[in-house]
């Protein structure tokens, strides 16, 4: 009975120090993130997610971890937003920029569809078919452009020049930008 107690319950003053450690790391996230640049969900580069993982992993283990401290997790974590602060930076300079957030795609040019870029997506027709569906499009022929955005989203500009996604850039706004 023992062994069941230990296995489920453990050692009890070891759960309150976890529960100390594990708000005070939980406070210490928030003000660092409070820092942070604001992007929402949908505005996440690959980068973003990274840093956001990994300070959910770092917060996660030392929560629990009886060898590392507070000091050694908000260390961790100060590191990462840095760096994570750092990369942000860099993205206004633009041959780095290339390597931290891929180039914008056109899916569609003039109502014809680029399979290679499509490929080069990991998208399928099936896929593209059904973004334009959401948009309100049964097929490509109206369609000026499809642009697959560095955020993973797709942007639907009309031949007649209107944005079908309030949240896409308008097609003078692509001057200048690379796209393959």
């Amino acid at each position: 009975m023992d062994r069941i107690f230990h296995v489920l319950i453990g050692y009890p003053p070891g759960a309150v120090d976890a529960a100390i450690k594990t708000s005070a790391l939980f406070l210490t996230a928030a003000i660092l993130f409070r820092f942070m640049e604001r992007r929402t969900l949908a505005e996440f580069a690959p980068f973003d997610w990274i840093a956001a993982v990994a300070a959910g992993a770092v917060v996660g283990r030392a929560a629990t971890a009886s060898d590392t401290s507070w000091l050694s997790a908000t260390v961790a974590l100060i590191c990462l937003l840095a760096t994570h602060a750092v990369l942000a930076r860099l993205r206004f300079i633009p041959g780095i920029r290339r390597f931290i957030d891929p180039p914008l795609k056109v899916l569609i040019r003039n109502g014809h569809v680029d399979r290679r870029n499509l490929r080069r997506c990991g998208l399928t027709a099936a896929d593209l078919e059904a973004v334009l569906r959401q948009h309100g499009h049964g097929s490509s022929d109206r369609i000026h452009l499809a642009i697959f955005e560095a955020k993973g989203a797709i942007s639907i500009l009309l031949k007649d020049g209107r944005v079908t996604d309030p949240n896409a850039v308008a097609p003078d706004a692509l001057v200048g930008r690379e796209c393959e």
